[in-house]
């Protein structure tokens, strides 16, 4: 197993690492706690100043630790990062401040016993149950080794302690109580126990979201469908630490079956995901038979231990092991995980990892995997779908593209063909063939402004707002060169903040709209401009030509209720929360407006 990996494998579900900006974050809060609690013992002496005796040293440990809170916070707000080093420092001065404090209070029946509390949670909260445990076993080692040495000074003075700042103290011969001291120890170790034991479980949770979210950020949508599962699959190879994944699906619609595998290599990681050559049979070998959504199974000479867990994670009976003797006669292994999977009403499967070790324990891992593929699958069917979509598009495109090619240049040359045959015949007879030369080439002009519009709509378009104008030009002029209609493109705009995806359609607009110029209106001159006012862009082909077959002023919902006007520019302009109107003479023109409001949102693509 390479070594990356099994440090992976064994610690995804122990620790997960913050980032330097959560853990910069953990340590401001904890410092802000630390504040409202020095103010909140500051407000309980004030109620009652007998809880810090009357020693002069005692409120000036508070007001060093007051002093302290404070100095802590600056340096974070500060700082752009937290250091290790400097964590275990606050931390360390948090285990010894409860400890300092204990000797002028009354322990756990003081307020001050909150301070023990706080540096317990702030252990759990920075790290974890064995790091609380040590942090609670500090603050008794130093409980203990503080009230035998006040003891033996007490002792060795006579009742009367060497130092005057030691006159205050709680702990002498007469009330230092061993039992006390021991509850107090109890609590804190039981304390410290709870405490890194909800932390622990918290980031467990916290683990496995990461692994969850690292193992949706493989889905790449150009990647392709088995890309996509490779990278997923390397994921759950590294997590459980298989020796082999093999994954079978069928489709529901044509009863086949696909099985694909990725082997583990002890020197490179895993090797490359493949598919195999499938029958029909494979769907009993690895679909049917299986008990629960998720399984676990291991082999001892001839005697299988099974555990199988139904869709909500609650244990089921695994009614028979012939169908693990029926694979193992397959594939070599001791033990596996399978769990199962559904695309919609159209695929199911199963999922294999061989030969599994992990360390924590089996039900809620199998119950961690079944979640797992819950939120992924549906994630990778999405890919699914999304290539399915554009193999669909592509193909309706294609043939969109061909029957365009068959009534178009096709019809066209078939009737150019016969025309020339035609004119042969005329020259072999000495008739004049001029005139029938013009109108084939003519036609063939047409043709060929046809296919190359064809072309255009077929061409992927990448514009954005810098180059929009400039290839707005570009249209317009190729436009007039090869129609020989007078054409204009005209803005006052220099810089334009426009989306992508408007920059597109307004493109496709404006193609649009010189194409039916030329097809329908006969126009001699056609004028495009684009404007910008404060709320929106607008957008104007005019052309002198014949105009649509109606008179008037239209907006977009009155042509579409009553089923006329530009049906391709009224589609796209709805793409992009547009406003379409057609002002339309017979014999004098067409003026066609689109406006489209700068603050549009256009839809997400991939």
């Amino acid at each position: 197993m390479n070594p990356h990996v099994e440090r992976y494998r064994q610690s995804w579900r122990l620790r997960v690492a913050p980032d330097p900006g959560e853990t910069r974050r953990i340590e401001r809060w904890l410092a802000t706690a630390r504040l409202f609690l020095a103010v909140s013992a500051l407000v309980a002496i004030q109620m009652d100043p007998t809880e810090l005796g009357h020693s002069w040293a005692a409120y000036g440990l508070f007001v060093f630790y007051m002093a302290n809170g404070i100095l802590i916070l600056m340096l974070l707000r500060r700082r752009q990062q937290s250091t290790s080093a400097f964590r275990l420092m606050v931390h360390a001065g948090d285990i010894v401040w409860p400890a300092l404090i204990s000797i002028f209070s009354e322990g756990p029946r003081t307020p001050f016993f909150l301070f023990f509390v706080f540096v317990l949670a702030a252990a759990a909260y920075r790290w974890g149950l064995w790091e609380t445990l040590a942090t609670a076993a500090a603050e008794v080692a130093l409980l203990w080794a503080e009230s035998f040495i006040v003891l033996h000074l007490s002792l060795g003075a006579h009742g009367s302690l060497p130092w005057p700042f030691l006159n205050g103290l709680r702990v002498n011969t007469v009330d230092f109580e061993p039992k006390r001291l021991f509850m107090l120890s109890v609590y804190l170790l039981v304390m410290g126990l709870l405490l890194g034991y909800l932390a622990e479980q918290q980031k467990h949770l916290r683990a496995e979201k990461a692994v969850v979210t690292g193992t949706l950020s493989k889905i790449r949508v150009e990647a392709g469908l088995t890309g996509t599962i490779e990278q997923i699959f390397r994921e759950a190879m590294a997590m459980y630490g298989a020796s082999q994944l093999v994954v079978a699906s069928q489709e529901a619609h044509s009863q086949r079956v696909f099985v694909g595998e990725l082997n583990g290599d002890s020197k490179s990681g895993p090797t490359e995901f493949r598919w195999l050559d499938s029958a029909s049979r494979d769907a009993k070998t690895y679909l049917d038979g299986f008990s629960g959504a998720v399984c676990y199974a291991a082999v001892d000479r001839d005697q299988w231990t099974t555990l199988a867990l139904d869709d909500n994670g609650h244990s089921v009976s695994v009614e028979s092991t012939a169908p693990f003797t029926e694979l193992r006669e397959l594939r070599t292994f001791n033990s596996l995980i399978t769990v199962a999977f559904l695309f919609g009403s159209e695929w199911r499967g199963r999922i294999f990892l061989f030969d599994p070790s992990w360390r924590g324990e089996k039900q809620e891992e199998l119950r961690f995997l079944l979640d797992l593929v819950h939120q992924v699958g549906p994630a990778v069917y999405n890919v699914y779908l999304l290539h399915r979509l554009r193999r669909r598009a592509g193909a309706a495109e294609r043939a969109r593209f061909a029957r365009e090619l068959h009534d178009g240049a096709v019809q066209s040359l078939i009737a150019v063909e016969m025309q020339v045959d035609v004119l042969r015949r005329q020259a072999d007879a000495g008739k004049p063939i001029g005139a029938e030369l013009g109108r084939i080439q003519g036609l063939l002009r047409e043709e060929v402004l046809k296919l190359r519009e064809l072309m255009q709509q077929m061409k992927a378009i990448e514009v954005n707002a810098q180059r929009l104008l400039g290839v707005l030009n570009d249209t317009v002029e190729r436009f007039q060169r090869e129609t020989g209609i007078s054409a204009r493109f005209v803005t006052d705009l220099e810089n334009l903040e426009m989306p992508q995806r408007v920059c597109r359609e307004i493109l496709r607009i404006v193609q649009e709209g010189l194409v039916n110029v030329r097809k329908h209106s006969g126009a001699r001159h056609v004028l495009v401009r684009l404007g910008l006012d404060p709320e929106r862009w607008s957008l104007i082909v005019e052309d002198d030509g014949k105009g649509f077959p109606f008179a008037g002023r239209y907006n977009r919902n009155q042509m579409d209720e009553a089923g006329k006007g530009p049906m391709m520019i009224m589609e796209r302009v709805g793409l992009i929360a547009g406003e379409l109107t057609v002002e339309s003479n017979p014999g004098q023109g067409t003026r066609l407006e689109v406006t489209v409001p700068r603050n549009v949102e256009v839809p997400h693509e991939f």
